[in-house]
């Protein structure tokens, strides 16, 4: 069914949902969503531009990436 590879990929994320970090957006992604990596995992923060240094918490994860808003 699913290999010790598939199983630590489902559980490597570095974050999880209601945490809180301080990242540096970094890029923007094709929505218009700046784009922060937390331990090379990608966050899509709504509303954050490149290079706004901001507080997050995260409302979603997937996967490969995570959405997030900033904390005011």
């Amino acid at each position: 069914m699913f290999g010790e590879r598939d199983n630590y990929e489902r559980n490597s994320s570095p974050i999880n949902v209601g945490d809180e970090h301080d990242v540096k957006i970094e890029d923007v992604g094709r929505d218009g969503d700046g784009i922060a990596r937390i331990e090379g995992f990608v966050v899509f923060v709504t509303g954050a531009k490149v290079g706004d240094e901001v507080r997050i918490k995260i409302n979603s994860t997937k996967r490969n990436f995570a959405f997030a808003e900033v904390v005011e």
